[in-house]
């Protein structure tokens, strides 16, 4: 048996390591050439402190309190030299992956679908052959796709779930856009390079009621995070609203109504800014916000959309002096995601 250990690096990058039963984080990673941060490896020093985003885990008690103190190992703090997990885990890393020798990893995939939404957007569905090179990433993480023949790379969220060798984006068109304009004449079988799996927005456990706010082809990281909880039999609350310019801007609805088909307390509203709209519900994300969720406190609020939007949202929320259990985001340009503050 193995667990799935994520390790998060500030720099933004995700590397995944199997941890066996009964072995230490701290050696799970040096077995994947990953020089995790340690100086003693005895719970003396205390260098190896991680965050435990997720999971269950033993530290033992061979380690003293100067490592590591109660207070600290309350709050989710970790030494990875002691650190037995009993479950999959989110750690993270306080540094670079520079510092801890390793980076990035890239992978090949096949076009095998590129299907356009009017003038707004595109799926873009790949395979990659090689199960052992598949991507493992959290749901609502991002990878960069190089461009063919351009020398540049775009970074575009994940729409499929984690674990499979089928993979999917929701890709924005923009007018002579370097990717859009590569996506114009693809046809399946074409080659791509991807990078990654990186970024801080992710879906993170808990039970608590999730409010997921989606701007244009932000909707993407959602749609992973729906199936990853579809499959678990998730039984949160959960609600989505997903805002857009013009009305043929909202895409893959069908996809959210077979979501509420599948998730017994999720439900989902989609808002259209375009005051010439026929669209039930105009205007922006803001003036649709659930109060009722909201006035709890115990919301955990996920943000994914442009610039505008995402300001828009935190400035709602400070002037209401809303508090919310967590809030995490990411901005979106056209040409590449912001990295996330979580």
């Amino acid at each position: 048996m193995c667990y799935r250990i994520a390790l998060n690096f500030e720099d933004g990058i995700t590397r995944f390591v199997d941890c066996k039963k009964g072995e230490k984080v701290l050696d799970a990673a040096y077995r994947k050439k990953i020089n995790l941060p340690m100086d003693c490896s005895d719970g003396v020093c205390g260098t190896c402190k991680c965050r435990a985003e997720s999971g269950t885990y033993d530290l033992g008690d061979e380690y003293i309190d100067d490592a590591l103190t109660g207070d600290e190992a309350a709050e989710g703090l970790v030494l990875t030299c002691q650190m037995v997990p009993s479950s999959d885990c989110v750690l993270s890393v306080p540094t670079t992956s520079q510092a801890c020798k390793t980076g990035q990893q890239s992978f090949a995939a096949t076009v095998t679908r590129v299907q356009p939404h009017h003038d707004a957007a595109v799926v873009l569905e790949l395979a990659v052959e090689d199960t052992a090179a598949a991507p493992v990433f959290l749901p609502g993480q991002y990878v960069n796709i190089d461009v063919p023949g351009s020398g540049a790379h775009r970074c575009y969220s994940f729409s499929s779930p984690p674990g499979e060798n089928q993979l999917s984006f929701l890709i924005k068109k923009i007018a002579d856009g370097l990717m859009s304009n590569w996506l114009a004449g693809a046809k399946p079988g074409d080659q791509l390079t991807l990078t990654g799996p990186m970024g801080s927005f992710y879906l993170r456990e808990g039970d608590g009621p999730l409010l997921f706010l989606a701007g244009g082809t932000g909707l993407a990281p959602f749609l992973s995070m729906l199936e990853v909880l579809a499959r678990a039999g998730s039984q949160r609350q959960v609600h989505l609203i997903y805002g857009v310019t013009r009305d043929l801007d909202l895409v893959l609805v069908d996809q959210l109504a077979a979501y509420a088909d599948r998730l017994p307390n999720f439900t989902y509203d989609t808002v259209v800014a375009d005051a010439a709209s026929d669209h039930p519900r105009k205007g922006w994300v803001t003036q649709h916000m659930p109060e009722d969720m909201l006035a709890t406190g115990k919301v955990e609020v996920y943000l994914c959309g442009p610039p505008p939007m995402v300001d828009a949202v935190r400035r709602y929320l400070d002037e209401n002096a809303i508090q919310t259990a967590s809030f995490h985001y990411e901005k979106f340009t056209p040409n590449e995601p912001q990295k996330a503050v979580a």
